[in-house]
């Protein structure tokens, strides 16, 4: 079954911005947030125990800060400096796999990317396989936000989200010892039709990124992202009538299927047709009794 594709936004002459995103790809405008961050290395300041960071940038940063759909600004009166709203896989995406910001802690200290792993860690124990399904998606030029509010982990753009919808609802599954109790997601068939009646309600696809281990690794360090593998499913409710109309001919079993039904309602008619021609010649039978009589 095809993948229902990607459901363009509008602006106000009518046309949907299709055109518009080929002509700026996100992986384009990634490197050119990445050049113009990486001379300067704003600084990212953790905000409290939820693991988030406020980044504060200059206005062109700002700008394209904004079309790589890294963070949510937060309204302030100075026009000097812009603030940004970062979650910790956007913290640690731009430290670590772009770097081209650097962390303070709250007390004012640059932190390095082992203190930080260690204190997005403290913050959430998913944290580890959360960031390796988003650097992975990142890495394809998807524009990747929180979920929580369709039931899954992220949600994937294809483009900046004033362009696009989302086209995919993301559940992040690991698997292996080393994530411990982590490993029962999905394992049963209600969590499964719950998650795809979730994503299926607001015209999502469900794509379930597996988190396994290619070697045994300790998850206390960022070395062990070498190590992680993502493996992509999607996951669709198959639509029988719309599989059927999609075809010309139908198959050999269709044919073979509907010649059967066809012979039973053959054989049923025909029966039917004995039984009423019987009753029509007893009734027939008894009024010539009566009549001779």
């Amino acid at each position: 079954m095809d993948l229902p594709g990607p459901r363009w936004k509008k602006g106000k002459d009518g046309k949907d911005f299709a055109s518009l995103a080929a002509a700026n790809p996100m992986s384009a405008i990634v490197s050119e947030l990445k050049a113009s961050f990486i001379s300067s290395k704003p600084v990212a300041i953790l905000s409290g125990p939820g693991g988030s960071a406020v980044l504060g940038v200059g206005p062109e940063q700002a700008v394209i800060l904004n079309r790589a759909a890294f963070g949510h600004a937060i309204e302030n009166a100075t026009a000097q400096k812009h603030w940004f709203q970062l979650s910790p896989e956007e913290v640690f995406y731009l430290c670590h796999a772009l770097n081209c910001i650097r962390v303070d802690s709250l007390d004012n200290k640059q932190m390095s990317e082992i203190e930080l792993w260690d204190y997005f860690r403290s913050g959430s124990e998913s944290f580890p396989e959360m960031y390796k399904a988003y650097a992975h998606l990142r890495l394809k030029n998807w524009v990747v936000r929180s979920g929580l509010q369709y039931g899954a982990d992220f949600v994937a753009y294809r483009h900046h989200p004033a362009l696009v919808h989302s086209e995919f609802a993301v559940v992040v599954v690991p698997e292996g010892a080393e994530f411990g109790n982590r490993c029962g997601r999905l394992e049963v068939w209600s969590d499964l039709l719950c998650a795809l009646r979730a994503s299926g309600s607001v015209a999502k696809t469900l794509l379930v990124l597996t988190i396994s281990s290619s070697s045994k690794c300790e998850l206390s360090s960022p070395d062990c992202l070498e190590q992680l593998v993502v493996h992509e499913r999607t996951i669709t409710r198959w639509i029988p009538q719309q599989c059927r109309e999609q075809r010309c001919e139908p198959s050999r079993d269709e044919v073979n299927r509907e010649e059967l039904i066809i012979g039973k309602e053959s054989v049923v008619f025909n029966h039917w047709g004995v039984i009423l021609g019987f009753t029509v010649l007893s009734g027939l039978l008894v009024y010539r009794l009566k009549f001779r009589q």
